[in-house]
């Protein structure tokens, strides 16, 4: 049986390392670098071998490994700097994939090491590719530290050219903020399915079997094959792999490690049709991560993933990290344990969801833009309940029009009926035709919500729900929610939500980072000016991020605030965006209460531009209207506008990643913006790299200590955004 190189073995270096990874086939690397830790990983493939693995792990300070670092198995089961071995075994365990992750403590902080992985067949000697990773700086060390951060990197039909670009910096660290992997092989309503890069599942009868909207099929990972398969694949991507060779990263998930718009262990793909909780995919999904991700988790350094451990406990990931006096980076999980969005995605539009007089009750008054609804069963004796139900077959919807079976009073939005009135009226002969309600016909109905205020137009959607959903009515039906249950807006959970306030307050450290997964900034458009009725509103983007959860945010921002220095870097938007979150304060005159947030695009998954465009694209009603094309491509200017006073800064149309620079007096970000067509072509290669940075555009933003101003360099110069004017001065 093969072993593992032995001390009196070959020497470092002088094993094979094959062109094609051969045993290595991800490579090497490096995670949640402390200041006298790091994580190391890879992964062994033998073909001939199933069974757990042997192999060796070399350290040393200088690249040609002339300074070998002596390691020694702690009780733990992993390794500690000190006397011992200068080559030590580690096992790649068959039940994890064979995939390695081994700590390596009693490091000297603020140090660079490097590291390669051995294994030795019968006759041979092979060795991985060289990785190189770097210890946080002491905690009392008065030095800047320079990161990147980045999200959102889907495979298919796009090359990861960003991260060629990105390997070429000079990086203490990286930041992934989620959406490491994407789990469906092709997606037409965001994934670029006619390019070169696919993903093929080899458990496919284990996957999800999905339909799009031209009934092309496509499958989502679901078993733990499935997902430990996107991990493969991914990782097999040279400029991937080199970033992980050359930087130590810091990882968080967000919902495509598990499932698209996810809350806990529940999907989105079927919008209500079906039940889509499912606690063994989330942890098959839970446990792909933990192989293949190099994380030091808070449960201790003994800690294994344990299939049979119940969901979320399987696997708790949010955690901090120190680097030097001026950093004191905080990670959370915002997916695990938040609560579903407000708005059901099987909701029946028309159905009345705060009457008048709950309104005037709870919120003192009834808004302007509220609307009339009467009872359907008991006005004009049910005329329009029978034509509706005659018709509810036929057009797909409930008959019961989103009420119990036997209920009392069904309320039903008259905006809502007129529009399946005008549906039905399509298919009959004038004699039959239901008379549209008038404006006599409503006069003195009550006013109130529907889900059609909310903008739900469709049965079982997103659009509505989870994305384009009226700002003015969801601000007044989520008061009303949160008055009914307090944790209707829970995202952290009170566990986390617990640690990550404690977290941020005890820290003394001049900047409090926060790798936040989606945005905080508000990200409304107004289109009253723009659009026809019933899209004539102001709208939220999506309320699947924080604008979904607004009265957290706001408690946590009011929180943050007082603290001072506090910064969020965000992901998952896929568009870069610079603004300062804020609360308004109670007493008038006082400055609102803000903090930092920068925000950057994704590696190479579809801009939030081209999103848009999709989406309007495939709208049954949007495509047909005029202006709707320009207004998705004019983002950036509806985004930096007066009903988003604090976000200074978007531009939707680009990819890219971003560099921190953090000192005692400054946070400086600069965005590397990445045209998505210098992503198309094929992988460019490391010595190609160059040519990449004369396609690549860079924006300088900064706040300073002692302030949460936001501003952009400008030429010589720095210019501070305004919020009461909306520009730089």
């Amino acid at each position: 049986m093969p072993t593992a190189c032995s001390d009196g073995g070959t020497a470092p270096g002088a094993c094979d390392v094959l062109a094609d990874d051969g045993f290595f086939p991800q490579s090497v690397a490096s995670g949640d670098p402390k200041p006298d830790s790091v994580v190391l990983w890879t992964r062994l493939v033998d073909r001939k071998l199933q069974e757990d693995l042997n192999l060796a792990l070399v350290v040393a300070l200088d690249a040609e490994f002339t300074q070998l670092v002596e390691l020694a198995s702690t009780a733990t089961g992993q390794l500690a700097a000190g006397s011992g071995s200068t080559r030590v075994l580690v096992t790649a365990r068959a039940e994890f994939d064979h995939c390695v992750k081994v700590k390596v403590s009693g490091l000297s902080p603020g140090t660079t090491y490097y590291y390669q992985f051995y294994y030795t067949t019968e006759d041979r000697c092979y060795g991985s590719r060289v990785g190189r990773t770097r210890t946080a700086p002491a905690p009392d060390a008065d030095v800047p530290v320079r990161f990147a951060f980045v999200s959102c990197q889907d495979y298919i039909g796009r090359h990861f050219n960003a991260y060629a670009a990105l390997a070429r910096q000079e990086l203490d660290f990286v930041v992934h903020l989620g959406d490491y992997i994407y789990e469906t092989t092709g997606d037409p309503g965001f994934q670029d399915t006619a390019g070169q890069r696919k993903i093929a599942f080899s458990d496919v009868d284990g996957a999800l079997e999905l339909t799009a909207g031209d009934n092309q099929p496509y499958h989502a990972a679901k078993s733990l094959s499935n997902y430990r398969d996107l991990y493969k694949t991914y990782r097999t991507d040279r400029a991937l792999q080199r970033v992980h060779e050359l930087f130590p990263m810091i990882v968080v998930w967000d919902d495509h490690e598990f499932s698209d718009d996810s809350h806990g262990a529940t999907a989105s793909y079927f919008n209500g049709r079906q039940d889509e909780k499912d606690e063994d995919r989330r942890k098959a999904a839970n446990q792909a991560w933990f192989e293949y991700m190099p994380v030091d988790y808070p449960a201790g350094d003994d800690f294994q993933y344990d299939s049979a451990a119940k969901y979320p406990a399987d696997l708790t990931i949010y955690r901090d990290f120190t680097f030097g006096k001026h950093l004191h980076l905080v990670m959370t999980d915002l997916r695990s344990y938040r609560a579903d969005h407000l708005i059901p995605e099987d909701a029946f539009p028309g159905k009345v969801i705060a009457q008048q007089e709950t309104l005037r009750v709870l919120l003192g008054e009834v808004p302007d833009t509220a609307s009339p609804y009467l009872d359907i069963d008991s006005f004009k004796d049910g005329l329009y309940r029978d034509a509706l139900q005659q018709a509810a077959t036929a057009l797909g919807f409930d008959p019961n029009f989103g009420y119990p079976e036997g209920e009392g009073s069904r309320l039903i939005s008259t905006t809502f009926i007129n529009m399946l009135v005008t549906i039905i009226n399509e298919g009959r002969s004038e004699a039959d035709q239901v008379p549209p309600l008038t404006t006599s016909d409503t006069a003195g109905e009550d006013m109130g919500y529907s889900y059609l205020d909310l903008g739900k137009t469709a049965f079982y959607s997103e659009m509505g729900s989870r994305y384009v959903v009226v700002k003015d009515a969801f601000d007044a039906i989520s008061r009303l929610a949160l008055m009914e249950d307090p944790e209707r807006d829970a995202v952290m959970g009170a566990t986390q939500e617990d640690w990550f306030l404690k977290t941020m307050a005890e820290s003394t450290s001049t900047w409090k980072v926060w790798g936040n997964e989606y945005c905080l900034s508000q990200l409304a458009v107004d289109l009253t000016g723009s659009l026809p009725e019933p899209f004539k509103r102001r709208f939220y983007l999506s309320c699947d991020g924080w604008d979904g959860f607004r009265s957290r945010r706001d408690a946590l921002i009011e929180a943050l605030a007082q603290h001072g220095n506090v910064v969020a870097i965000t992901g998952d938007i896929h568009a870069f965006l610079a603004g300062t979150p804020a609360v308004e304060a109670a007493v008038e005159g006082d400055p609102p209460k803000k903090i930092v947030e920068f925000v950057g695009s994704s590696v190479s998954s579809t801009t939030l531009r081209s999103l848009l465009l999709r989406q309007v694209k495939n709208h049954p009603v949007l495509k047909d209207i005029p202006m709707v094309e320009s207004l998705a491509n004019g983002i950036d200017g509806q985004l930096v506008n007066p009903i988003n006073p604090y976000l200074g800064f978007s531009d939707a149309k680009n990819n890219g990643f971003c560099v921190a620079e953090v000192s005692s007096k400054e946070f400086v970000v600069s965005m590397h913006m990445i045209p998505e067509s210098a992503l198309a072509a094929p992988l460019y290669q490391e010595a190609d790299a160059a040519a990449l940075e004369g396609e690549i555009t860079i924006k300088r933003f900064k706040t300073k200590a002692g302030e949460a101003d936001l501003y952009m360099e400008d030429g010589d110069a720095w210019k501070k955004w305004d919020p009461a004017t909306l520009t730089w001065v």
